[in-house]
C-alpha cells in the first residue's frame, strides 16, 4: 500500500494525551496506532481539523458576495488556521441579492470550498437585530424560503430565524423538508416558545446570549429557555467564545451545565485575521477597533458586528483557561459536523484527512485538508 503521510502527535484525550501516529493514505486516514520506540519524532499536539458552523468571512473579504475569488479567500484565511470545514453564512439583503449570494456559494460548495451555507436572516426579530440591516428584515416567507433552497442546490444546511414571527412554524417545515438545520436567533421568544421550537423543528440556538434580551429570574427568555432545552433534550447552543462576545465566565459556566451541547463559532467577519480598519457586513459598514467590530452607518445601534477571531484562538483561549482541551474540541469538531449532517471533525479510521498541528500553546504550525499540507 502506498503511504501518503505519517503523522505523529499527542492527541487530546479527557484530562491528557495519547501519544498516536496517523497515517493517510488517498486523503483519508488509513490507520491510528500508539507510537513506539522508532516511530517519527512527535510533530506536536495533533487534532482533527475543526469545523465552524457560523461564519461570514475573513482576510478582508466576505462570505456575502457573488464573487468566487473572494470566497476562496474567506474560506483560505480559516482554513490555514486548522478550520478545514465551515459553513458560510450570509447576512439580511435584499431577496434578489440574496438570492445571487447564495447561488455564488453554492457554486463555493460545489468546489469544495465550504461545506454549504448558513442564512442568517432576514427573518429575524427588530428588536434583537444586532448588526442586521432593519429596512431588509421580513416576516417569514414560504415562497422566498423556497427561492432560497432552491438557489442553493441542495447545500443550504441551515437557516436562523425568530421563533415568534408570525409564519416561523411554515418556513421551518420547508427548511426541514429541504434538509436543513433549523437554528433559533436574533429572537426575543418566551422561555416557553424557546422550549417548544427546540423540541419541534429546531436544533441549534445560534450565538446564545447574543441578538436576543438577557436572562431575568422572572422573565427568563430565550436564553434560559434555550440551555433549559439543551439539558434535556438534542438542542445544541453556539457560543461566541472569544472574549468579546462573551466574558470568559459565561463560557466557562455555559460548559458546566450543558457540557455535551454547546458548539463554538466564530461569527467571523471580514476583519478576521486582519488588522484594524474599516469593512463590509453585507450591506452594512463595520468599524474594527481593538479587534472589536461595530456597525458603523448608524442602521444599526452601535452593536457587536461579528466576530474577529478564527476557531483555534477560541480554542487556545479556554485551554489555557483550564478547560479540558478534548472537551473543547468535541465543542470546535466532532459536535457541529454533527448538527449539521457534516462527516468531518474526527480523528478516525475511514475518516477525511483533515489535520491541525499546533505547538504547545495551540497555535497552528501545519494543517491538513483533505489529505494535502496547506502550509509548509
Amino acid at each position: 500500500m502506498d503511504l501518503d503521510h505519517v503523522v505523529r502527535g499527542r492527541v487530546p484525550r479527557p484530562g491528557g494525551f495519547d501519544d498516536l501516529v496517523v497515517t493517510v493514505s488517498a486523503g483519508a486516514i488509513s490507520d491510528i496506532r500508539a507510537a513506539i520506540e522508532g516511530d517519527p519524532e512527535s510533530t506536536g499536539i495533533l487534532l482533527p481539523g475543526l469545523v465552524d458552523l457560523h461564519n461570514h468571512g475573513g482576510g478582508g473579504a466576505s462570505f456575502h458576495s457573488t464573487s468566487l475569488d473572494e470566497i476562496a479567500t474567506a474560506a483560505g484565511v480559516h482554513h490555514a488556521a486548522g478550520t478545514t470545514t465551515l459553513l458560510a453564512s450570509t447576512v439580511t439583503d435584499a431577496p434578489a441579492r440574496l438570492l445571487e449570494v447564495v447561488s455564488a456559494l453554492a457554486t463555493a460548495a460545489e468546489t469544495g470550498l465550504i461545506a454549504g451555507i448558513h442564512l442568517e436572516g432576514p427573518f429575524l426579530a427588530h428588536s434583537c437585530r444586532g448588526a442586521h440591516d432593519p429596512s431588509l428584515l421580513i416576516s417569514p416567507d414560504v415562497g422566498l424560503t423556497r427561492e432560497l433552497v432552491a438557489a442553493g442546490r441542495g447545500h443550504l444546511r441551515m437557516m436562523t430565524l425568530a421563533a415568534e414571527l408570525p409564519g416561523a412554524d411554515d418556513v421551518a417545515a420547508v427548511l426541514a423538508e429541504a434538509g436543513a438545520v433549523v437554528a433559533l436567533g436574533h429572537t426575543a421568544a418566551s422561555a416557553a416558545l424557546t422550549r417548544s421550537f427546540l423540541a419541534g423543528p429546531g436544533s441549534l440556538v445560534t450565538h446564545l446570549f447574543n441578538g436576543m434580551p438577557p436572562a431575568h429570574h422572572r422573565d427568563p427568555g430565550p436564553v434560559l429557555g434555550s440551555l433549559g432545552a439543551a439539558g434535556v433534550g438534542d438542542a445544541c447552543v453556539e457560543l461566541i467564545a472569544d472574549g468579546v462576545h462573551l466574558d470568559d465566565e459565561t463560557v466557562r459556566a455555559v460548559m458546566s451545565m450543558v457540557p455535551g451541547s454547546v458548539v463554538l463559532v466564530t461569527d467571523a467577519m471580514a476583519a478576521a485575521g486582519m488588522a484594524d480598519g474599516d469593512y463590509q457586513l453585507g450591506p452594512l459598514s463595520v468599524e474594527v477597533r481593538a479587534g472589536v467590530a461595530r456597525v458603523a452607518d448608524g442602521t444599526g445601534n452601535g452593536s457587536i458586528a461579528g466576530g474577529t477571531s478564527r476557531l483555534i484562538d477560541q480554542v487556545r483561549r479556554h485551554a489555557a483557561a483550564g478547560i479540558d482541551l478534548a472537551m473543547l474540541m468535541k465543542a470546535a469538531g466532532l459536535r457541529p459536523a454533527t448538527v449539521a449532517g457534516l462527516d468531518a471533525g474526527r480523528l478516525d479510521v475511514g475518516a477525511r484527512a483533515d489535520l491541525v498541528l499546533t505547538d504547545e500553546s495551540l497555535r497552528p504550525t501545519r494543517v491538513m485538508r483533505h489529505g494535502a499540507w496547506l502550509t509548509s
